[in-house]
Order: C-alpha cells, then sequence, then structure tokens
C-alpha cells in the first residue's frame, strides 16, 4: 500500500478506485487490481 499526500491522482489511475474512508483515514481501494491500494499520509 502506498501512503501519499493527495489521493486524487491514486484516484485516477484507474476506473475501478473508489475512495473511502475508515477509522478517520482516507483510503482508495481497487477490487479488481488491489496492488493500486493507497492511504493518505
Amino acid at each position: 500500500m502506498k501512503i501519499r499526500n493527495s489521493l486524487k491522482t491514486a484516484k485516477i489511475r484507474d476506473k475501478n478506485c473508489v475512495v473511502v474512508r475508515r477509522h478517520g483515514r482516507v483510503y482508495v481501494i481497487n477490487k479488481k487490481n488491489p496492488r493500486l491500494k493507497a492511504r493518505q499520509g
């Protein structure tokens, strides 16, 4: 999982990426390609 300052660029890498809030943190998850996971630093 990548830790990034901005998730906007992480979201547009793939059309299956979804931005989710969990436990006060912002994540980008992708069910089809799990290698594109990211978390806001």
